[in-house]
């Protein structure tokens, strides 16, 4: 469903030169989901990269989508979990 919301949206904001993009980080160590916690070996062990993703690599996921190196990327889907389910 997101993905058809942001083609849609990207054909529709695209000749206004505004990107729409959707970021879908995996288990990433919150509060929420601590890497520490009791979900941890089962999710590694579904991942290719065994460990949880960072904050700071999903915020810089997205200011390299909102900076003017992706002025051309739109309408994509954009995962960030280390191959989870790989």
């Amino acid at each position: 469903a997101l993905q058809g919301m942001a083609r849609g949206l990207a054909r529709d904001f695209g000749p206004r030169g505004i990107t729409i993009n959707v970021v879908q980080p995996g288990p990433i160590d919150t509060d929420a989901n601590p890497a520490n916690g009791p979900m941890r070996d089962m999710l590694h062990s579904l991942m290719a990269i065994k460990r949880h993703g960072q904050p700071e690599e999903v915020a810089g996921m997205v200011a390299w989508l909102a900076g003017p190196e992706a002025s051309f990327v739109t309408g994509a889907m954009h995962t960030i979990d280390g191959a989870f389910g790989a």
